[in-house]
């Protein structure tokens, strides 16, 4: 039986059940069960009337048109994280980290672009259409820094050099990208590759300069020819590195470092099909310290960067922004850490 007062019916389908339907069942105002479905009733609405609004919308099985909600009301409590590459392992320790901060209060949405691509303009314009309560925008590229100019909070992930552009909270990538050339240069090292990410992010940039520069000034050197760079991707990451290692063998490089742990695994994998002894021919190390880099074989080195704290804090202080709290001025950062393990050598 169809319920008076339904919109419109599709056959074979329910009735969509509207929020003046709810009100009819609870007999109260249509504002009200707005205020019960957005759980703002605090010293508006009783108790008895909530548990009555309730239980209509348990009863017609409601669900609230947040879309429609956001364009009369003008924002949402949806929060939007704009991330590339989201096949790498690495974004779903932040996805954990944001989630873990935003709690009940926020819906958390996802845009996402294809691997190796940046978000452009036009799709931060096309997210900004939803109203969402704020955007979390992870490793963007300068070009689209520079067309940061919404209406809504805006907070930046592992954005370095982005404190003129919005809040953004960063990871000490330096830090931890010249304790990895240290190392290797202790370890006798003078000739490196680098396997670099594809993607047009300044954290991409950063960890190559930092881990270049430094092993540079311990006496180490990279090959001028070929230069190697790939998608995120293991398959992707193991093709680029056959296809440049004979040019990087005779030139006498002894260590791979890559921008990321899931590089490094296309590297292991390639180098046992190569025949290429991981670490007594050569060594590898990464970027990020993804779970699986303690068990891989061998264990990969890595510099850890904290994914899910950088998650947590950077869907904090969006929150803050977003509520009107005070937050501090200055950009967090985050510490980053050399964890070393076999593929460069260690024994333990």
């Amino acid at each position: 039986m169809a319920i008076p007062g339904a919109a419109s019916e599709i056959p074979g389908h329910p009735p969509r059940v509207t929020a003046a339907m709810v009100a009819d069942r609870a007999g109260v105002s249509v504002a009200t069960v707005s205020l019960v479905a957005s759980g703002k009733t605090g010293g508006r609405v009783s108790a008895g009337t909530v548990a009555r609004v309730r239980g209509a919308i348990a009863d017609l099985n409601y669900v609230v048109n947040r879309v429609a909600s956001s364009l009369a009301t003008g924002s949402s409590n949806f929060v939007i994280l704009v991330a590339p590459d989201i096949s790498n392992p690495f974004f779903a320790r932040v996805i954990t980290g944001v989630r873990e901060s935003l709690g009940s209060s926020y819906q958390l949405l996802l845009s996402v672009t294809d691997s190796g691509q940046m978000p452009r303009e036009e799709n931060v314009r096309e997210l900004l259409a939803f109203r969402p309560a704020g955007l979390l925008i992870d490793a963007p590229s300068p070009q689209l820094m520079r067309y940061l100019g919404a209406d809504v909070p805006i907070v930046l992930l592992d954005a370095p050099g982005t404190q003129n552009f919005a809040p953004a909270v960063n990871l000490d990538v330096v830090h931890g990208a010249e304790a990895l050339a240290v190392h290797l240069a202790e370890r006798g090292h003078r000739h490196v590759g680098y396997l670099d990410s594809v993607t047009a992010a300044p954290t991409f940039e950063l960890r190559r300069t930092a881990f270049l520069a430094k092993a540079e000034s311990r006496g180490m050197t990279r090959p001028g020819s070929p230069r190697a760079r790939s998608t995120i991707d293991v398959g992707s990451a193991a093709e680029e590195f056959r296809k440049v290692w004979p040019a990087w063998d005779r030139a006498g490089v002894t260590a791979v470092v890559c921008a990321t742990d899931t590089h490094a695994y296309g590297v292991l994998q390639a180098a046992q099909s190569l025949g290429v002894r991981v670490p007594e021919d050569l060594a590898v190390a990464g970027f990020d310290d993804l779970p699986y880099s303690a068990m891989s074989q061998p264990s990969l080195t890595s510099v850890e960067l904290p994914a899910r704290k950088l998650g947590r804090a950077a869907a904090a202080l969006l929150t803050a922004l977003i509520q009107g709290r005070d937050s501090t001025s200055a950009s967090p950062l985050l510490p980053s850490r050399l964890t070393i393990r076999e593929s460069t050598g260690d024994s333990t």
